[in-house]
This record gives structure tokens, sequence and C-alpha cells, in this order.
């Protein structure tokens, strides 16, 4: 059965909402999202100066921000596991421990991606 709510225009207006108020939370409670953030403000800066071409640029670009997404969605998996209290259970370690793989594999892939565009 589907969730009711708003559609059209409204829903687009609340998801917009919903994601300002997401944005906010996590930089308010989320150190790593702040770095991550910082990173990404700092590496399209440089970006701008350092690139040769626009797929170099796009690449640069790129990167940290998707490195700052997948910091958004660990600390959203942190989040739900928190929720439902402080005991260890292995199931969340592992899902912690996988988002915070995803974020260490992106943040590898980010530098390899401007190692090689810096070096070629």
């Amino acid at each position: 059965m589907a969730k009711p709510g708003a559609t059209g225009v409204k829903r687009i207006f609340n998801a917009a909402i919903y994601s300002k108020q997401g944005l906010k939370a996590g930089l308010k409670h989320e150190a790593a999202l702040r770095q991550e953030l910082a990173l990404g403000i700092v590496l399209t800066l440089l970006a701008f100066g350092l690139a040769d071409n626009g797929v170099e640029l796009v690449l640069m670009i790129l990167m940290p921000w998707l490195t700052f997404v997948v910091e958004i969605l660990n600390s959203a998996i942190e989040a739900v596991v928190d929720r439902f209290g402080d005991e260890y259970h292995e199931l969340s370690g592992r899902a912690k421990d996988l988002g915070s793989a995803a974020v260490f594999v992106m943040l590898i892939l980010t530098g390899l991606t401007w190692l090689i565009l810096l070096c070629s």
C-alpha cells in the first residue's frame, strides 16, 4: 500500500526541507561530515587552478563530493544502529564497519584520482 503524503510540487518542496534538515543535523553532530565538507570545498577550489581540461576538472571536483555523499550515508547507518542501543551486536558492528569501509574506499579513490591526474 502506498504511503499517504504530499504529491507533486509539494512533495519536492518537502523533500528539500528534509534534505536541509539532514545536512544541518549531520554537520552539527558528525565531525567526519564537517571534515569531508571542508575537504570538498578545498579540493574544489584547488581543482579550478590545477585541472588541465574539463574532464580533469570534473573528476577532481566529483571525487571529494562523492566521498562526502558516502560519509552522509555512513552517518545515517551509524545513527540508525545507535538508535537501537549501546549494547554490542555483531550485525550492528558489521553495518558500522561496512559504512566506514565505504568511506575509506572513497578516500583512497579520491586520492588516487588526484594523484594520477596531477602526475599525468
